[in-house]
């Protein structure tokens, strides 16, 4: 099912931070910025000048991620820092704070925060860099805490100033460390409550679908794409990509998929008594687990017969994770689904590693460009050509080709002189309500008739 909308956002839906989360964040680069600082000064003082040139450079990450957060960059102010405080930790703790018989080494210690913040990041986006930096941090802070690792010509703390580094930065390491933990309990609370809620927004009716439309080449309306929203009675619509992982991830997915799909047969068969509206498709992403149910060809028609849809204008959207569940037997639901005139499409087309072999031997209908594509395609160069490479490709076969995520008038000129027959994205229309959609339908909005032909 897909999770997000149209568009790129400056962090995406699927990772959006809570504000609790970015308070939190800009507090400790804040607290970072703080600290740096008085050793700066307390280096300068002694005239220990490379220390103190050190302390600066971590006052400049430090603040340097105060404001990427800031301006929204959450995602790149987390990888920035976590890069720049592993480095400094490392280098500072072979250089400078080197274990003597009377102190011991505790730059060390900030190794497994980093860690800890490291894997609330993973479950909050998860990545294999957040992965690697995990085993890194945690690598680095046994060889520091097994061993005595420095550097042949490090320079060590003045033995004066070494116990109240040993006492603040252990004092400093723990808090740091509670306040992790503390965070990470939130984060569990946070997605065992939204599973929680989810249960209970399918017995309240807050979910309800939105559409976005989807144009032919003359920018007349043809259909819509069916995606799912949860409109919470506290917090407002939330983003699909925050719950969507959810339902995955508490077995939530074979609720969800189901009342898409009735809802959508819903509304066709709403739509077959109306003029302006029974010509018009909708297009539902069907998941992994969905389509492999044993009884899915029985779930769609019977659910297409009760609600009056025809099935000729239902679309089945499928990625590559469904493909790759085993191809003859995906074919075979396929062709029984066909039969009755409901069309597949396959969505994200270009981002998996073996989609091409799958065309000849699967009944698809239309080719959906992955918004990826679509964004880059008009810089020209190698996006371009790659674009107009996959648009031949599937026009050979004989497929229809659908560009989503067009956003600028450049884009859809571009994708409609490669041959692309329809499109879907922003520049004709973001996903609205099913009765704003319909009003909007029966109208012929200015968005969708002032497309140049």
């Amino acid at each position: 099912m897909k999770a997000a909308q149209q568009g790129q956002p400056t962090d995406s839906q699927a990772d959006k931070p809570t504000r609790r989360m970015i308070f939190a964040y800009q507090s400790a680069s804040a607290i970072a910025l703080a600290i740096s600082l008085f050793w700066t000064v307390a280096f300068a003082r002694e005239g220990l000048w490379l220390l103190s040139a050190s302390e600066i450079i971590l006052a400049t990450v430090s603040l340097a991620s105060w404001l990427l957060i800031r301006a929204g960059r959450f995602t790149a102010a987390l990888i920035i820092t976590e890069i720049a405080f592993l480095t400094f930790i490392l280098t500072f703790s072979l250089m400078f704070d080197t274990p003597t018989p009377d102190a011991p080494r505790v730059s060390h210690l900030y190794l497994p925060v980093l860690a800890m913040l490291a894997y609330i990041n993973y479950l909050r986006r998860r990545s294999v860099f957040q992965l690697g930096f995990i085993a890194v941090a945690l690598l680095c802070y046994i060889v520091f805490t097994s061993g005595v690792p420095a550097l042949p010509f490090a320079q060590p703390i003045p033995d004066e100033l070494r116990p109240a580094g040993v006492w603040a930065n252990s004092i400093i390491s723990t808090v740091m460390m509670v306040g992790a933990i503390y965070a990470l309990q939130l984060e569990f609370a946070r997605h065992k409550g939204m599973a929680r809620d989810l249960r209970m927004a399918l017995r309240n009716r807050e979910l309800e679908l939105f559409l976005q439309p989807q144009v032919d080449r003359a920018g007349a309306l043809i259909g819509a794409e069916a995606l799912l929203r949860w409109k919470h009675p506290q917090r407002g619509y939330i983003p699909p990509g925050v719950f969507i992982p959810v339902a995955e991830e508490s077995g939530l997915m074979p609720l969800l998929g189901p009342w898409v799909l009735a809802e959508s047969c819903r509304i066709l068969g709403s739509w077959k008594a109306d003029p302006a509206l029974s010509s018009l498709s909708l297009a539902v992403n069907v998941s992994a687990s969905q389509f492999a149910a044993e009884d899915f060809e029985e779930q769609v028609l019977g659910l297409a017969a009760l609600h009056g849809a025809d099935p000729a204008r239902l679309k089945l959207e499928l990625t590559e994770s469904v493909i790759v569940s085993g191809l003859e037997r995906v074919a075979g639901k396929m062709q029984t689904l066909r039969k009755s005139g409901i069309r597949f499409a396959l969505d994200d087309f270009g981002t998996g590693y073996s989609a091409l072999s799958y065309l000849q031997r699967l009944p698809v209908d239309e080719i959906k460009i992955d918004r990826s594509f679509v964004q880059e395609a008009p810089a020209g160069g190698n996006a371009a050509s790659l674009v107009r490479s996959i648009v031949q490709i599937g026009l050979d076969l004989g497929h229809v080709m659908l560009a989503e995520g067009v956003e600028t008038r450049e884009q859809y000129t571009m994708l409609r002189a490669c041959g692309c027959a329809e499109f879907q994205g922003y520049y004709f229309g973001r996903p609205v309500s099913r009765a704003a959609f319909e009003q909007s339908a029966r109208g012929k909005p200015e968005s969708l008739a002032d497309i140049p032909a």
